[in-house]
């Protein structure tokens, strides 16, 4: 794999990898045609799992390389990691302002008020929350190109792996509440899947910037650990905690950050 993505610029790479990220959400979706439907415990050790997946590459496979760059620059090594890491958490809270949006595990919608079917909130909640898991795709394939990057394009691959990893929850956690409201089968998967559409979207941007401005690099890698885990700490672990299946959530997120470490130590 390591050797095919190698012929290809940046930006490519990271379309390839968001495209399977995409494609798990919808193999994830998929599971509303199955006879039997997966289980609300289940489905809450699987979002735990995720949760962890989440947690463990915002720091192995952003934060650490943005410390690493950080360091014999003009600016303590800490300073553009923090900055970059709070900068992204801001950045998702604004969207999380404006865009109108249902959590899962909510009655009310957030943002702006608006007549939008329940259907679309939801999808949009998932969107919007897809959006720094294709940008840390981006931002790391763009800096394992950079020679002076700790990143390397093994540590990109595995990034990629663990967000398709947690992706297969995320396209069972809309799918699934839509054909319990009623929704056809495939309508639900339509929606489920296309929560993942922006992945690829925002993976080709965030390798393309970081091409560009070299100088920014740190900040990019930090800024999408911190807007990954203000998702995992505003949706998807009061999500996977919600519903009494306490243990087996935190359980899957000790896991989950396991396997995600294993990939990057491993492969990067």
């Amino acid at each position: 794999m390591i050797e095919f993505l190698q012929a290809y610029p940046p930006y490519i790479q990271a379309l390839f990898a968001t495209l399977f990220t995409w494609g798990v959400t919808a193999l994830g979706a998929a599971s509303v045609f199955l006879t039997q439907q997966i289980s609300r415990r289940m489905l809450d050790t699987m979002l735990g799992f995720a949760g962890g997946v989440m947690i463990a590459a915002s720091f192995w496979s952003l934060l650490a390389p943005a410390i690493e760059m950080g360091e014999g620059g003009l600016l303590p090594a800490w300073f553009p990691a923090v900055t970059g890491f709070l900068l992204g958490g801001i950045f998702l809270r604004g969207i999380d302002f404006v865009l109108p949006h249902l959590h899962p595990n909510m009655s009310q919608p957030e943002g702006i008020k608006t007549d939008w079917q329940k259907s679309i909130l939801l999808v949009m909640a998932i969107t919007l929350h897809n959006i720094p898991e294709g940008l840390a795709i981006g931002v790391a394939f763009g800096a394992a190109a950079h020679d002076a990057s700790p990143t390397t394009l093994a540590g990109a691959v595995a990034l990629a792996i663990g967000i398709g990893l947690q992706n297969f929850p995320e396209g069972i956690a809309v799918a699934v509440p839509l054909r319990r409201s009623g929704m056809s089968r495939l309508k639900s998967f339509w929606y489920g899947q296309l929560s993942g559409v922006v992945e690829p979207i925002a993976g080709m941007i965030g390798a393309a910037v970081v091409l560009v401005a070299r100088p920014i690099l740190p900040y990019a890698l930090s800024f999408a650990a911190g807007a990954m885990i203000f998702v995992v700490v505003e949706e998807v672990i009061p999500e996977s905690q919600g519903n009494g299946n306490t243990d087996r959530a935190t359980l899957g997120a000790m896991v989950g950050f396991a396997v995600m470490m294993f990939l990057d130590v491993a492969l990067g």
